[in-house]
């Protein structure tokens, strides 16, 4: 570790917080006199700028930018957003020299990278680590143990909306089980005028300040002529006695929001050039504050060949969702002289980001219209299907009943299924998901304590199940082939079969009303530590008691997701936990120290945290 004084000179003086959250140097251009078409053309010149080494100098800095027409600052690493990507190799030792030239504290958190706890960049988490002072250079060094796509972001204040985030490859020393042509990072990010402050400001005072979607007379109109007011008080009943909204899908929306791919807009269009029949690795990272994606390439099948930075099996999908902080590397093959559109849409469907690949710089893909914007239901409240009149479930929509788990169908007479020809004597039978065996997922019941019926909790899941095979909200039966976790298995044997000594659970809680984030009812400046032993494996379990998606992100040891499957377990760093509903992955305790542990929506990450100490 290394910590010295910049001159008098080196100090650049901006008021505090004076950063917004983008930048685009077409924007800057333009505003030159420069031509789109010439920006256009530099753009597909001059990509992302690419680090390589062992040793980096990375320098953070205010920048002025002018995005959408207005002035503002943004929050730069080497005078760039995205940040540089850097460039390692799986063995090496990397040491970083991080500059400080704002006028506020800062940090690096290395996202999903095994390292010692004091290199994690976590201010007053990681140890004898309290930020980096205006002025100053802290050197990070570690061993990279991995390989992979992952990123890099700032854990001080409100900078990582505000443009203090960037990709990370590393390299592997064994060749890759794999073959590609060309090699792109795709970050998406989302980026507004507003302040951050003022922006969580606005959330405290009225939490769907940025909802323009809400339910609107000429709705409840149309629903009541097509299933009567009966129906309509049926259906409608839960959320008004509940004072909640099934259309309340994201905090910050496109009102405020411009969704970015790799700094640009779609108006901006970030291009990658390939040849016809060529291999393209794409590295997606979820580098946003607030905003999941769900990706699709019309045209294109996607192989899906890591998760998060760790190979699995490979499948073909035509769409997923990247939560926040999440990545997907995929691989496509264009066979056809025409520009493809790589389309993001934001999950609530206010927006999207989209850029082209292209055989031809002068050929600009058409971004596809937006889905429709999807609706919360029963399941997504964590409500049992037990009790329903199934009499009326005719007319249902039966596209929410994806991810129910049907191995639960007991009552079903299986001695009237024909077995004949089938030679079972050698069967093991396969645990059920939920068994509470390794990989399974845990058995045990869910109990609300006294603690989440306080004021930081608004609501419950009464019946949340496992939905590892639902694709989520607004994917589900849309005629796609839509990614889900259950599909990821990792392409190596999962490295510690051990079965979990002891399980924590973890309530997901809120108060939409007054915007307040926390887990087991306890936001994080009042919660004490979690402990975990070291050398340890044992298991997490999400009970997601709010009508929000969560990703879920612990620093500093890999996240085994239990999909039913004990011997290939996907590994991950971020885990999205869906409304109302449970997911559980098991930790081997294998790094001393402290931790941080918490959503990483940017506004819910306030109290829904906790310090992991391992010792």
């Amino acid at each position: 570790m290394l910590i010295k004084k910049l001159s008098p000179q080196g100090n650049i003086n901006l008021p505090r917080r004076r950063f917004v959250t983008g930048v685009a140097a077409g924007s800057a251009l333009i505003g030159l006199g420069i031509s789109p078409a010439v920006v256009a053309e530099t753009r597909i010149k001059q990509q992302s700028k690419i680090l390589r080494g062992r040793q980096f100098d990375l320098t953070y800095s205010p920048i002025p930018v002018n995005f959408t027409g207005k002035n503002r600052f943004a929050t730069a690493i080497n005078g760039s957003v995205p940040a540089p990507t850097l460039r390692w190799k799986e063995g090496e030792e990397v040491t970083l020299n991080v500059t400080n030239h704002l006028a506020e504290d800062t940090s690096i958190h290395w996202h999903g990278i095994i390292l010692p706890s004091s290199q994690d960049g976590v201010p007053n988490i990681s140890e004898g680590f309290s930020g980096i002072k205006p002025s100053e250079t802290f050197q990070y060094k570690f061993r990279v143990n991995q390989s992979g796509t992952y990123w890099y972001h700032s854990h001080s204040g409100f900078q990582e909306p505000t443009g203090a985030y960037g990709a990370i490859i590393i390299d592997p020393i064994e060749p890759e089980p794999f073959n590609y042509d060309r090699d792109y990072v795709v970050t998406l990010s989302d980026w507004s005028d507003e302040k951050p402050d003022n922006i969580y400001a606005k959330l405290k005072k009225l939490s769907h300040y940025y909802n323009y979607q809400e339910r609107t007379v000429f709705d409840a109109l149309s629903e009541v002529g097509e299933k009567g007011w009966d129906g309509f008080w049926s259906s409608r009943g839960m959320w008004n006695e509940m004072r909640m909204s099934d259309r309340d899908i994201s905090d910050v929306t496109g009102y405020t929001y411009t969704y970015l791919m790799n700094g640009q807009t779609p108006e901006d269009n970030w291009t990658g050039i390939f040849k016809r029949g060529e291999k393209i690795r794409l590295r997606f990272i979820n580098a946003a504050a607030m905003s999941f994606f769900d990706i699709s390439i019309p045209g294109l099948k996607m192989t899906v060949v890591a998760a998060d930075g760790q190979y699995v099996q490979p499948f073909s999908i035509d769409e997923f969702r990247l939560g926040v902080a999440e990545t997907y590397d995929v691989i496509v093959e264009p066979s056809a002289e025409q520009a493809y559109s790589i389309f993001a849409q934001s999950i609530d469907r206010t927006g999207f980001s989209s850029g082209t690949l292209t055989p031809n710089a002068a050929m600009k893909a058409i971004p596809p219209a937006m889905d429709a914007s999807p609706i919360l239901g029963h399941g997504d409240m964590g409500m049992s299907m037990a009790g329903m009149d199934h009499g009326k479930m005719a007319g249902m929509d039966h596209s929410k009943m994806a991810g129910m788990d049907h191995s639960k169908m007991a009552g079903m007479d299986h001695s009237k299924m024909d077995h004949s020809g089938h030679d079972m004597s050698n069967m093991t039978p396969k645990p059920e998901y939920g068994s509470g065996k390794a990989g399974f997922g845990s058995n045990r019941p869910v109990i609300h304590k006294s603690t989440e019926f306080g004021p930081h909790v608004d609501m419950r899941a009464d019946s949340p199940e496992y939905r590892i095979d639902d694709p989520g909200i607004g994917l589900r039966n849309n005629g796609r082939k839509v990614l889900t976790y259950a599909d990821l298995r990792n392409l190596h044997k999962t490295p510690d079969p051990r079965e979990p000594g002891r399980e924590i659970d973890l309530h997901l809680t809120g108060n939409m009303s007054r915007y307040m984030w926390s887990m087991n009812g306890i936001k994080f400046a009042h919660a004490k530590p979690l402990k975990f032993k070291y050398g340890e494996r044992l298991r997490i379990n999400f009970i997601n008691d709010t009508m929000m998606n969560h990703p879920m992100h612990l620093h500093g040891m890999w996240s085994d997701l239990e999909t039913g499957d004990p011997d290939y377990i996907p590994r991950k760093h971020t885990v999205i936990v869906q409304p109302g509903s449970k997911a559980s992955y098991l930790v081997t305790a294998d790094a001393m120290g402290g931790w941080a542990f918490h959503c990483h929506l940017f506004f819910h990450m306030l109290g829904m945290f906790r310090k992991v100490e391992v010792s």
